[in-house]
């Protein structure tokens, strides 16, 4: 083929010829590479009038700077510079142009992953094409992935994190606006150019954790950081991350549809006709909607594996409530109210005392407060068993004052005594005797709400200090655990280690009818610890190597307890009465085998069974109630109890009547994709589609309906005569059909 087709106007040929001998292409390439330089320079000066060309002459570089990696060593530096130098006065086509260069060059790994990411990362907040920004950012969600599919890539995970915790703090030193002062806000170019580089920061690490390619203190101490940033929006998105909600997430849209009702598609499928592909949709649309209310539970429930890793709970909870007190009237309620969640969570998870805050909200507790439920679930969950019971009685009191009286509806009254009782849970020594006496007493109100939370504050105090109830109130069980000294702990003071582990042996009966099905051990315990792993994410390299001891030299090694080397140490008796024994009707499982948390809840199942067998061949209010407790108890363990919603705070309500909206909106629901109205009945095998006629639908009318009709009592009166006729016409008009 002759040199002379190889012009600058057929690039693409020439791209297909050098890279199927790139050494025999080396002058054409270097040529053009030279034009390259040239255009470059021109291109700095007017971008506009060598735009087509360079960018042409950039693609095809692109494409084979692997061919020639020492004339192009360069190139990718100077493709960096121009997409971060010039980005504002680079036309659409030419930025969109140079980022597919830029990621091209990574995937044939010209460059590594850092310096794309470099590239990348200051590109995001300038970026105005959203479909432009969304390459970027799945280029960079799906490099980081790549990176850590089979191992984790420390070296890469510290150079992004390190960039995301820059981009966060470049905007910390500046003013706090607040969400009242939108205007100057964006008015402030500084301040708007942070707050875009420090969400985008917390939407990519928010993306890692849910991918759980980032599972590690360190990604959460950057949306820690982030929840002090000056700008709201960037405060709101990073307590929504401990919260368990992409709420304020403009990059993505959670989904709150949960799917069709599961009695509705059981129903459906009942009715219908009865296939192999009817009952795998139906399979599909129960799995679907259980996984959609599972996420949806899990929102709700919080993100407790990032709240577990904060760096420094105690002062992240002081700078939480910090803020929340000192720029309140720049706050709004809304932003107010999620902080309040977030830091008491943070509170009742690591059993932190910030005991400003229970003075701070006393203030918001009104019934006509607007998001009450919010406040008061907040206010409950951030009491544990260590917050003095001196602190929560004056926010007792003020709740029982505004909340529990005759001149307000029955949801308010009903709200105050579950938040009381919720308070109480976490800490029962907060409680008054004469105002526990009060509240009770609402158990024999009319309204089902009331009566529900007045008695779950009854049995709530029946089970952890009858002694402040009267005596009439506590109940057969109480009484006598009362009786026997079953006193409830004083405020301080830790429960005893346990001696026994309820239904324990349930679970030794289990495994033994296991084993007589051959079930090995190995595999029950590989499946009992299944789904309860949670992986290291800390650097295996970094992690000491096991010593290897002999077995000989066993006997030399010296283990002493005390501070001085010389200490003499007095021989324990282990005389064989002694060693090994348990307490009388304890399992010999617990000295066996090592309890997973799968085990503990099979424990539960099982106790469960057993109490559900009892119950159907006996009965009695005795076994209903440890039947309800239990199920209680896997409700609160499959759920985090330590987290409160509002749905607690307000109990069980009654149906609210639909408005008139309301009604309409659901009868426009009910006629989407229904056919139009009106019987079919005789339409289908006529060419003019018409209804069935008078004769046919009297066919089929019941005959009480008709036996007052005068065609019926003709037939009654007819004579011997016409019916001798009537039979004969049957008879004739059946040989003709035939």
């Amino acid at each position: 083929m002759p040199r002379g087709i190889l012009l600058t106007s057929n690039l693409p040929q020439l791209q297909n010829l050098i890279k199927r001998d790139p050494e025999a292409y080396r002058e054409e390439f270097l040529q053009q590479w030279n034009r390259y330089n040239t255009i470059r320079q021109i291109f700095h000066l007017n971008p506009e009038q060598e735009a087509n060309n360079f960018r042409e002459l950039v693609s095809f570089i692109s494409q084979l700077a692997k061919c020639y990696p020492k004339e192009t060593a360069e190139f990718p530096a100077q493709l960096s510079a121009l997409l971060i130098e010039n980005y504002q006065i680079l036309p659409p086509d030419i930025r969109r142009s140079f980022v597919q260069n830029l990621v091209m060059l990574r995937a044939k790994n010209v460059i590594s992953s850092v310096s794309m990411l470099q590239t990348l990362f200051p590109l995001l907040p300038r970026t105005t094409s959203t479909s432009l920004r969304t390459l970027i950012r799945t280029t960079i969600l799906s490099d980081i992935k790549i990176a850590n599919n089979r191992n984790k890539n420390h070296k890469l995970n510290r150079v992004v994190q390190s960039m995301l915790f820059g981009m966060v703090e470049r905007g910390m030193a500046l003013e706090f606006v607040g969400d009242k002062g939108k205007a100057k806000a964006v008015s402030d170019s500084a301040l708007g150019l942070a707050g875009q580089d420090a969400m985008w920061a917390v939407i990519f690490t928010k993306e890692l954790w849910r991918k759980s390619i980032w599972n590690d203190t360190k990604s959460v101490a950057i949306i820690a950081t982030a929840c002090f940033h000056p700008v709201v929006k960037v405060q709101s998105a990073s307590i929504h991350f401990f919260l368990g909600s992409n709420q304020d997430d403009d990059e993505m849209e959670p989904s709150d549809d949960e799917g069709p009702d599961l009695k509705t598609l059981q129903h459906r499928r009942e009715v219908n006709k009865k296939t192999r592909c009817g009952d795998r949709k139906l399979e599909k649309q129960i799995k679907k909607t259980k996984k959609k209310r599972s996420q949806k539970s899990d929102s709700q429930s919080g993100n407790f594996p990032a709240l577990q890793l904060l760096h420094d709970p105690q002062t992240f909870g002081e700078r939480l409530y910090d803020n929340l007190s000192r720029y309140e009237k720049k706050l709004s309620l809304d932003h107010r109210i999620i902080i309040m969640q977030l830091l008491s969570r943070v509170m009742g998870s690591h059993k932190l005392c910030i005991l400003g805050f229970y003075t701070y909200v006393v203030k918001y507790i009104t019934y006509h407060q607007l998001n009450i439920p919010s406040i008061l679930a907040a206010l409950a969950q951030s009491v544990h068993e260590l917050t003095p019971p001196d602190t929560l009685e004056p926010v007792i009191r003020k709740i029982s004052q505004e909340f529990i009286h005759p001149g307000v509806g029955s949801e308010v009254i009903a709200a105050g005594l579950n938040t009381i009782r919720e308070i109480c849970r976490r800490q029962p020594w907060a409680m008054d005797e004469d105002l526990l006496g009060d509240l009770v007493s609402y158990r024999k109100s009319r309204d089902k709400t009331v009566t529900a939370a007045a008695r779950g504050l009854l049995q709530l105090f029946r089970e952890v200090n009858p002694g402040i109830l009267k005596r009439r109130e506590r109940g057969k069980e109480a009484s006598m655990g009362y009786t026997q000294e079953k006193h409830s702990l004083p405020f301080g003071y830790t429960v005893k280690a346990a001696e026994d582990i309820d239904g324990l042996e349930f679970l030794e009966d289990h495994l033994k009818s296991l084993d007589t099905e051959n079930v090995g051990e190995d595999s029950r315990d590989q499946q009992a610890w299944e789904n309860w792993l949670v992986e290291s994410d800390s650097d295996s390299s970094s992690e000491p190597d096991w010593i290897n001891v002999d077995s000989d030299g066993a006997d030399n090694l010296e283990i002493s307890d005390s501070d001085s080397e010389t200490a003499d140490v007095e021989p324990v008796s282990t005389s064989s009465d002694q060693r090994g024994q348990l307490p009388a009707g304890v399992p010999s499982l617990a000295t066996r085998k090592i309890l997973t948390p799968a085990d503990f809840a099979l424990i539960n199942d099982l106790r469960i069974k057993a109490a559900t067998a009892v119950v159907e061949k006996t009965g009695g209010s005795v076994t209903k109630r440890k039947l309800a407790a239990l199920e209680g108890n896997r409700k609160y363990a499959t759920a985090n109890s330590d987290f409160i919603s509002e749905n607690d705070i307000l109990g069980p309500r009654k149906r609210v009547k639909a408005d008139y909206a309301e009604r309409i909106a659901s009868i426009e629901k009910g006629r989407e994709d229904r056919e139009a109205f009106g019987s079919k009945k005789g339409k289908k095998n006529k060419e003019v589609p018409s209804s069935s006629t008078n004769k046919e639908k009297a066919r089929n009318k019941p005959f009480m309906m008709i036996m007052s009709s005068g065609a019926v009592r003709g037939k009654k009166k007819a004579s011997l005569k016409e019916k001798q006729q009537r039979l004969r016409r049957h008879i004739d008009k059946a040989k003709r059909s035939r």
